[in-house]
C-alpha cells in the first residue's frame, strides 16, 4: 500500500524533506492534496483530514503521513518513523538517533529562515511586519547562516566515514534534508548563503553530490517538484538578503 503524503499542494514547505526521502527512496506513495478532487485530493481533503473530529490523535498542522492505520505528525517525527523502513536512517540504534538528531537542528535552521519574513507573527503579511524581518533577516544572514553551516560542515569533516555524507558511509534522510536546507537558503539569501556556503567547502560537496543522484535529479527535474516561491518558506526578498 503507497504512502499518503498530506501536505499543502501549492508550497515545497515543511512537506518537501519528506517528499525527499521518499523520492529518493523510490517508495510508492501519493501526495493527497496534489490529486483533483474528484480522486479524493484537494486541499478540502487536507482539512477534512485535520479537522475530523473522530480522530483522538489528529495531527497539529501538514505534513502528515498516513500508513495503513498509523498517522504521524511533524516533519522529523515523519522521517523518523520513515528512515529505517525505507533505508535511509543509518546503521542501528545509534546512527538512527543522531540522524534523527540532525533532523531536528536543520528543522530549527528552517524555523529561523521562516521567521526572518514573519518576525512578529505568522497571521500577518509581510508587508506588515516588514520594518522588523529587515532586522531578524540582518541577524540571520550574518550570524545564523554561517553558525548552522559551519556546524554541518565540522559535522562532515569529523565524520570517521568520510565526509560525503552525515551519517557512516550511507545516504541518509538528514543528507537529502541538509540538500534542501542549502537549496532554499540559496533561493531565499543568495548573497548570504554564497558567503557562508564559500566556507563549508564539504557542505557545497554534499548539496553537489545529492543533487546528482538519478532518482533526486529525476524528481527535481520532474512536475512534482514544486518550485520555490513567495507563499512558502524559504522566500526571496531582495532586501532581507542585505
Amino acid at each position: 500500500m503507497a504512502y499518503q503524503l498530506h501536505y499543502w499542494p501549492t508550497i515545497q514547505g515543511r512537506g518537501e524533506f519528506v517528499r525527499l526521502a521518499l523520492e529518493a527512496a523510490g517508495a510508492d506513495y501519493v501526495d493527497v492534496a496534489r490529486l483533483p478532487a474528484s480522486q479524493g485530493g484537494g486541499e478540502s481533503a487536507l482539512g477534512r483530514r485535520l479537522g475530523d473530529p473522530g480522530n483522538p490523535r489528529a495531527a497539529f498542522a501538514p505534513p502528515f503521513l498516513v500508513d495503513g492505520d498509523i498517522v504521524v505528525g511533524q516533519t522529523a517525527a515523519i522521517l523518523l518513523y520513515l528512515g529505517p523502513k525505507l533505508g535511509l536512517a543509518g546503521i542501528g540504534e545509534s546512527d538512527g538517533l543522531w540522524t534523527h538528531q540532525l533532523q531536528l537542528t536543520i528543522a530549527d535552521a528552517v524555523a529561523e529562515a521562516h521567521d526572518t519574513h514573519h518576525p512578529i507573527s505568522t497571521g500577518d503579511y509581510y508587508e506588515d511586519q516588514r520594518d522588523a524581518a529587515l532586522q531578524r533577516a540582518r541577524a540571520f544572514r550574518e550570524a545564523r547562516i554561517p553558525k548552522f553551516l559551519n556546524w554541518f560542515e565540522q559535522v562532515l569533516q569529523r565524520n570517521p566515514s568520510g565526509d560525503l555524507h552525515l551519517v557512516g558511509d550511507v545516504l541518509t534522510y538528514a543528507d537529502l534534508s541538509l540538500f534542501q536546507l542549502v537549496d532554499g537558503l540559496q533561493y531565499a539569501f543568495p548573497k548570504a548563503a554564497a558567503r557562508a556556503l564559500a566556507a563549508a567547502p564539504a557542505v557545497v560537496k554534499l548539496h553537489a553530490n545529492i543533487r546528482r543522484r538519478q532518482r533526486v535529479h529525476d524528481y527535481l527535474r520532474s512536475p512534482r517538484r514544486i518550485a520555490f516561491n513567495e507563499d512558502g518558506i524559504f522566500r526571496r526578498y531582495a532586501e532581507l538578503d542585505g
